[in-house]
């Protein structure tokens, strides 16, 4: 709780990711991503339920062993590629105000595919959201220059052009506005965005940027540059 404020965090966790199978139980040196998600949640007094939300045995097994609460299995009617959150953080939210017999008036998305978030940013992203105003708060980091759509090719019937017209007029990365992208590390909303405004963006998205690198897991690969940068980090801290 924070400010009379009583907050739930829930884990999105289904089992049928296509690009790596189960991807929510892969580790990130030896600790599955998802059991990460409760070991970080268990270390933020003002969360007072961290819940999983998943269709799949063996992610509820390590969620429940990690201690996020995993009293329910999520339906096959949210499960599949083309659901977004909203119906998952309604359908979750509404299943543990009716099981505790309470209201939460802050909800928390903190989804497993990124590891490498730390305390203060799940701490930042609630404290910005209940003194601030907002409907929601994301977390992001800066794009690089690189990926600006003004810089982005596109392929049309065999030949490569500019993804925006504009991208012609491009000479120095000076030109660019700077953009930034959501991290994953964490998303807080009030209950009002979620349940009436039905979305996770709400009318005022306030964020909070996150500086040092994170990833935000997608493919094989970036499991290895998890491992990476969380060894690096943890050597820096000896």
């Amino acid at each position: 709780m924070l400010n009379n404020k009583k907050i739930i965090a829930i884990v999105p966790a289904r089992g049928g990711s296509k690009g790596v199978p189960l991807k929510n139980i892969q580790p990130v040196l030896g600790i599955p991503i998802v059991a990460r998600v409760g070991h970080l949640a268990k270390k933020i007094p003002m969360i007072d339920c961290c819940v999983l939300s998943t269709d799949h045995p063996e992610i509820k097994k390590i969620g429940e062993e990690s201690g996020l609460l995993a009293p329910f299995f999520r339906p096959a009617e949210i499960s599949g590629d083309s659901i977004g959150d909203l119906p998952v953080l309604t359908h979750a939210l509404e299943e543990m105000e009716t099981r505790n017999k309470c209201t939460y008036d802050i909800v928390v998305l903190l989804p497993p595919t990124s590891p490498l978030r730390q305390k203060k940013h799940v701490e930042d992203t609630i404290k910005k959201l209940v003194f601030e105003g907002y409907d929601s708060v994301w977390t992001v980091s800066e794009s690089d220059s690189k990926f600006h759509p003004f810089k982005q090719l596109k392929i049309v019937d065999g030949l490569l052009d500019y993804y925006d017209p504009e991208g012609k007029n491009i000479i120095s990365r000076q030109q660019l506005d700077t953009l930034y992208y959501r991290n994953g590390a964490a998303y807080a909303m009030t209950r009002e965005c979620l349940l009436e405004q039905k979305t996770l963006k709400g009318k005022r998205l306030g964020y909070v940027l996150i500086e040092e690198p994170l990833v935000n897991i997608d493919y094989r690969w970036e499991f290895q540059l998890a491992d990476f940068l969380l060894k690096s980090r943890q050597d820096s801290e000896l």
